[in-house]
């Protein structure tokens, strides 16, 4: 029950950003797939099969300097338990620099553990960082205020989903899941049998596609069991330095059982090791790799 009414809280708390933020460029909901889970799971009275986090942005244009407005952009997720977990909540602006947007940030949580924990605080963080904002900004990164001119900001989330399913045998799904992912540039791995595994990484929306796509084939049972989505300013190289794959492969590692369609879970696991990604192992299986 308590998820419920955990879930509950942060529906009521969207509903309450979208009548304060009502234009289309001021509440960005980037993870649609995540919000419709919400409201399903809201409606059927149970977080059985919710997968993603909500994600949105909120864009902001604030007076930092002598009428010079300046966008201010909070990348919101929300956490399963929030509101009884802190939100992740990252600033961003062109005028800040690395080490302002840190401090920024540092500060804004600082403030949320102190007076908000256990509430929703959003809301709070928006008129937080209006107030606080300007100054976080040097002076000589203030821009020139044009009429009708506002500064736009940039950004790029790499998303990598985990996916796995009770079983991938179908010699059609697997072609799928391999054209699908090189036709939307996205990197990983699937691995065939019982049960099946798929990483993809890459821009969040190419992966909400895939996704979109796979879910709809016939599966017994498919689920995304991890989700990892990294928010960042930079150039889409940047973006591309932080995949873990570097590009999307079918793996079949020794097979045992009657059919011969069981993989050898030692070598997935030293596969994803290799990949700095030997935590999602217990993740999947709920024991440690060896």
């Amino acid at each position: 029950m308590i998820e419920l009414e955990q879930a509950e809280a942060q529906l009521s708390e969207l509903d309450l950003l979208a009548s304060m933020f009502p234009s289309e460029n001021e509440l960005t909901v980037n993870d649609q797939l995540a919000l419709a889970e919400l409201k399903d799971c809201i409606e059927r009275r149970t977080m059985e099969g919710r997968s993603s986090k909500v994600y949105f942005t909120i864009n902001m244009d604030l007076d930092v300097s002598a009428g010079a407005m300046a966008v201010f952009s909070l990348a919101c997720i929300l956490p399963f338990k929030y509101p009884a977990v802190l939100p992740e909540i990252t600033v961003r602006s062109e005028l800040l620099s690395r080490s302002q947007q840190t401090q920024l940030n540092t500060d804004l949580t600082t403030y949320l553990q102190e007076n908000c924990l256990g509430e929703v605080c959003v809301l709070n963080a928006t008129d937080w960082v209006r107030e606080h904002a300007s100054g976080y900004v040097s002076r000589d990164a203030t821009p020139t205020p044009t009429p009708g001119s506002t500064v736009q900001p940039v950004h790029l989330v790499l998303t990598r989903l985990w996916i796995y399913s009770h079983h991938i045998y179908n010699k059609c799904k697997r072609k799928d899941i391999l054209e699908w992912a090189k036709e939307l540039s996205l990197s990983g791995f699937s691995m065939p049998g019982k049960p099946g595994v798929v990483c993809v990484e890459g821009p969040q929306s190419a992966c909400e596609e895939f996704w979109s796509r796979l879910r709809k084939l016939n599966w017994k049972r498919i689920l995304i069991r991890h989700r990892e989505d990294i928010p960042f300013d930079g150039t889409n190289d940047e973006m591309q330095r932080e995949r873990k794959f570097s590009a999307f492969e079918e793996k079949v590692f020794s097979v045992h059982g009657a059919r011969g369609n069981h993989m050898d879970f030692g070598q997935l696991y030293q596969f994803l090791n290799a990949k700095g990604c030997g935590d999602v192992f217990q993740m999947f299986f709920g024991v440690e790799g060896q």
